[in-house]
């Protein structure tokens, strides 16, 4: 039995050996000229919120007018601070108050009109600390590039 397992070991070995290695074949083109065209489409869309938020960080008073007289008292508001709850940018997503202080302006004293039936005006503005001006700009942009290439070729 020892015979025919080396008999058959050799007949393998022989038949690995004799394999014909793989030869290339060179390609050639049956052509002379010939052109490719290409076409190519591209969108996309572009979306985009730009937030822009104005703060005051103290408080401006004026007053201006013609034909009115002050009772002499101080113009300035009162240093004493008012504090009070307000709602921020109205927001119905934000229940906690926020807790804001303005100056307390009922210590500003009286105007009258200086000759009565006569023309006048009284201008008061009062602007506190916070949130002056917002604005909110969405905008969306479309872009669509195309590209044609063409390519020539010649033997």
């Amino acid at each position: 039995m020892k015979k025919t397992i080396a008999l058959y070991v050799t007949a393998v070995g022989t038949a690995l050996v004799s394999v014909v290695p793989a030869m290339a074949v060179p390609v050639v083109p049956n052509f002379t000229q010939g052109s490719m065209t290409s076409h190519t489409e591209t969108t996309s869309t572009v979306t985009e919120t730009i937030n822009s938020i104005d703060y005051n960080t103290g408080w401006q008073y004026s007053v201006t007018g013609t034909g009115i007289s002050h009772d002499g008292s101080s113009l300035l508001p009162d240093a004493n601070v008012v504090s009070g709850s307000v709602d921020v940018l109205g927001s119905a997503t934000d229940t906690t108050p926020q807790t804001t202080s303005q100056l307390d302006l009922s210590t500003l004293g009286d105007f009258t009109i200086t000759t009565p039936g006569a023309g006048f005006q009284l201008t008061t503005t009062y602007m506190g600390p916070g949130i002056s001006n917002q604005t909110i700009i969405q905008r969306t942009t479309n872009v669509t590039s195309v590209t044609d290439t063409t390519s020539i070729f010649s033997q």
